[in-house]
């Protein structure tokens, strides 16, 4: 089972490590085609490691031209009243990764994309899913909510969503072969992107997301936005059993908040529960699966190293180089 856990001091570590791997991911896969899919997260984890990721391509290490994206997830709802009002917003992914990423590189990447939820108008979205509730039902075990729409629903505008934004652009993503390499961080109940808690993994290719209050009313507090009125309720997430479907997936971790969620993803048996831990499903399917995590992420790995061991998780400590 290709599986790998790698332990690091620090975020700084944790990044460098990361940004070593993607980049000798990219060199190689280079030498044998002429474009590189990658695969993209937004938050705290990946910051780092795009700062490093770009510094290579300023540098010559690879050719960023040669290289396109697709990111993970997508808000709907973000405040604005109009689309271009919305892709700007501060607290968009696509806002994000410009700052974070993209506007860093001075060749830019061939492509990018994130999954188009900007499209999407909210109201009309809430509108059209209480006046035909016939034309979708609400999967998952936990707060956080998959809204499936039936391919036959009345609704023009439900169906739209489904084929023109959901199943669209998996359906890119597979028309370009796949991604090559897949960089995610984890949740604190470890789900990925909005794949959250109790969300099945079966079928769940691009999910249309109704969000847990909990979510909406912490993305207040935690000072992204002025209100729960302004907060998000929904959004556009790949699932599970998309993300790894990619030929490398490296999952960053840092912080003891992320400790939990990492060990259940290792001790135990996979479960919706714990989005992240499909990642055994997808080692046993053939996939490379690479943790790369610092010391505080991986407390309770190193105290039961043992029996992740057992599992054919493969562990390496470069806290100490």
């Amino acid at each position: 089972m290709p599986f790998k856990v790698i332990i690091t001091r620090d975020f700084e570590q944790m990044s460098e490590f990361g940004a070593g791997l993607v980049i000798e991911n990219i060199r190689q896969v280079l030498h044998s085609k002429d474009t590189y899919t990658l695969g993209l997260a937004t938050g705290n984890s990946p910051t780092g490691l795009y700062k490093h990721l770009a510094r290579a391509a300023n540098e010559g290490l690879f050719d960023s031209s040669r290289i396109q994206s697709f990111n993970l997830d997508e808000y709907i709802g973000l405040p604005g009243e109009n689309v271009q009002q919305r892709a700007h917003h501060p607290e968009g992914y696509g806002f994000f990764m410009i700052q974070e990423l993209f506007g860093l590189l001075r060749r830019k990447f061939k492509e990018t994309n994130v999954p188009w939820g900007n499209l999407i108008d909210q109201a009309k979205l809430i509108s059209e899913l209480e006046a035909n509730p016939a034309d979708w039902m609400a999967e998952g075990a936990d707060k956080g909510k998959a809204i499936i729409i039936n391919p036959e629903a009345k609704s023009e505008y439900l169906r739209w969503i489904r084929t023109s934004i959901l199943d669209a652009y998996a359906e890119k993503i597979s028309g370009y072969g796949g991604i090559d390499l897949h960089i995610v961080g984890v949740g604190g109940r470890g789900h990925v992107a909005f794949h959250e808690s109790g969300i099945p993994f079966e079928g769940n290719g691009m999910l249309l997301v109704k969000l847990d209050d909990n979510t909406v009313e912490n993305a207040v507090k935690d000072g992204h936005f002025m209100s729960i009125e302004e907060s998000p309720s929904y959004a556009i997430s790949m699932g599970a059993e998309l993300v790894y479907q990619a030929r490398t997936v490296i999952l960053l971790a840092n912080g003891s908040r992320k400790m939990e969620p990492i060990a259940e993803s290792l001790l135990n048996d996979p479960t919706p529960l714990v989005p992240i831990s499909y990642g055994k499903i997808y080692a046993k399917q053939g996939g490379r699966m690479i943790y790369v995590i610092d010391r505080s992420a991986a407390e309770k790995v190193l105290q039961n190293a043992d029996a992740v061991r057992r599992q054919g998780i493969e562990i390496e400590d470069v806290s100490r180089a």
